[in-house]
C-alpha cells in the first residue's frame, strides 16, 4: 500500500506564536518498501509519522493512503482505516500493564467490538517468537519482549502499512537486531510498507532508503548506504543546524 504526502504542513500554537513542526513536506512511501526517517531532535520526524498514519490531521496539505485522501473521511471511516489497514508501533510500547501479552495483542479488536480467536492471537505472538509468553504481563517481560508484543499487536489486523516511531530506541543491540530483522521481513516476505523514525544509523541502514528531515522539511534522501554512510551524512547535517 502506498502512502503519499503532498505539501503537508503542521503548525502548533506556541508561546511566541505558531511553531511549524512540518513545512510543506511531500513524500511517497511506496508499497513493499522500507523507509527510515532521520533528523536532528525537533526536526518533525514523529509529527510526520503521526500525520502520515492519520493520527493527527495536517494543518494544510493532503495525506493519501492507498488512494484515499484522509481529509475526506469522517471520524468513523478514518478510525476504521487506521484499525484495518494501518499499524503503529510506539517507542514506549503503550502496552496495558494489567493485561497479558495475548490480551494486549487482541485489545484493538476487542475495542472494535470483535472477538479474536485464541489460535490467531497465539499465531501473532509466534511470529515474534513470544507464543510461550502469551500469559505474561508487561512487567514480566523484558523491554525487547514488550516491543515485540507491541509489534504483534500492530500487525494483528494484518495492516498494509506499519509506522514505527523509534522502535529500537530503548533496546540493546541484540534485541534491536531482532526487531529490525522482523520489520525487514515484513517488507521482503509479506510485501508490507514500513516507515520507521530512528536516530540510529545502524537501524536506518536496514531500510531501502533514508529520508532526512531538518526544521520540518525534507532535505535529502539516501539509498544504498551502510550505517557508516548514514552516520557521516547525519554528522554533516547536524553541523549545519
Amino acid at each position: 500500500m502506498t502512502v503519499d504526502l503532498h505539501e503537508v504542513s503542521k503548525r502548533y500554537a506556541g508561546g511566541a506564536g505558531e511553531v511549524a513542526a512540518l513545512d510543506g513536506v511531500s513524500a511517497r512511501f511506496a508499497e513493499a518498501t522500507f523507509t527510515a526517517v532521520m533528523g536532528p531532535s525537533g526536526s518533525g520526524k514523529s509529527t510526520l509519522l503521526h500525520c502520515a498514519a492519520g493520527l493527527e490531521p495536517p494543518t494544510s496539505g493532503t495525506v493519501t493512503i492507498a488512494g484515499t485522501e484522509l481529509s475526506g473521511l469522517g471520524e468513523t471511516a478514518l478510525t476504521r482505516l487506521r484499525r484495518d489497514r494501518v499499524g503503529f508501533v510506539f517507542q514506549d510500547f503503550n502496552l496495558v500493564s494489567s493485561l497479558t501479552a495475548a490480551q494486549n495483542v487482541e485489545l484493538p479488536l476487542r475495542l472494535a467490538g470483535r472477538r479474536a480467536a485464541r489460535s490467531d492471537v497465539l499465531a501473532a505472538l509466534s511470529e515474534v517468537d513470544l507464543a510461550d509468553r502469551a500469559g505474561h504481563r508487561p512487567r514480566e517481560l523484558s523491554g525487547g519482549q514488550q516491543q515485540r508484543v507491541a509489534i504483534a499487536r500492530a500487525l494483528f489486523s494484518r495492516p498494509d502499512v506499519l509506522f514505527a516511531d523509534e522502535p529500537t530506541g530503548a533496546l540493546d543491540n541484540r534485541t534491536s537486531h531482532q526487531v529490525l530483522t522482523l520489520l525487514r521481513g515484513l517488507v521482503d516476505r509479506h510485501g508490507r510498507t514500513v516507515v520507521m523514525v530512528t536516530h540510529d544509523p545502524v537501524a536506518a541502514a536496514v531500510a531501502d532508503r533514508v529520508v532526512l528531515l531538518v526544521d520540518g522539511r525534507i532535505t535529502d534522501e539516501l539509498t544504498g548506504v551502510d550505517a557508516a554512510g548514514v552516520a557521516d551524512r547525519m554528522t554533516a547535517l547536524e553541523r549545519t543546524c
